[in-house]
This record gives structure tokens, C-alpha cells and sequence, in this order.
């Protein structure tokens, strides 16, 4: 996958297109990434012990690797990744600047 958990991005396609978060859990098997604040679902509660009132709660849901696009440090506009040997280590690099996307 070309982002990882940390990363900025931004949503290039569906109803959040155009919005800007970080990404807070990757799961590659299944290509799908959380992104904050994007693609915001209802979910009804049963009460519980943890929740003893229930209710309907908001959470962001998982959305397709493929409409997110990392975040330039440089410029600060999206970019496409590439992946350069630095140093004897594999680092992802932005398209648009060469800087590493890699802390």
C-alpha cells in the first residue's frame, strides 16, 4: 500500500472528495484505510455495560486505498508515491517534490 497509518491524505473521490485527515488504521488485506473525519456512518447502540444508554453513535468507516492520496510535505497538495533506496533502506518519496513521506 502507498499510504501508511500517520500518513495525511486527501480524498480524492466519493462524498468527502476534497477533504484532508489522517489516516488512523490501515488494513491491507482488505485495501481500506480510516481516514479522521471522513466518511462519517450512524451506528445504532444496544445499551451495554459500556454504553449503558445506547443510542446512535457517528464513527468513521473504512474507504478504498485507491481514493486517498497522501499529502506533499512541500507544497502541501496531493501527490503520487515513489519508492527510492536511500541509505540502504526502501523509503516512499512524493512525486511531485522528492521529499520522503518517511519520518
Amino acid at each position: 500500500m502507498h499510504v501508511k497509518k500517520g500518513d495525511k491524505v486527501q480524498v480524492l473521490s466519493g462524498k468527502d472528495k476534497g477533504k484532508q485527515g489522517v489516516i488512523l488504521e490501515a488494513y491491507p488485506k482488505k485495501e481500506r484505510v480510516l481516514v479522521e473525519g471522513v466518511n462519517i456512518v450512524k451506528k445504532h447502540q444496544k445499551p451495554s455495560q459500556d454504553n449503558p444508554q445506547g443510542g446512535i453513535l457517528e464513527q468513521e468507516a473504512p474507504i478504498h486505498v485507491s481514493n486517498v492520496l497522501p499529502i506533499d510535505p512541500k507544497s502541501g497538495e496531493p501527490t503520487r508515491v515513489g519508492y527510492e533506496d536511500r541509505d540502504g533502506k526502501k523509503v516512499r518519496i512524493a512525486k511531485k517534490s522528492g521529499e520522503t513521506l518517511d519520518k
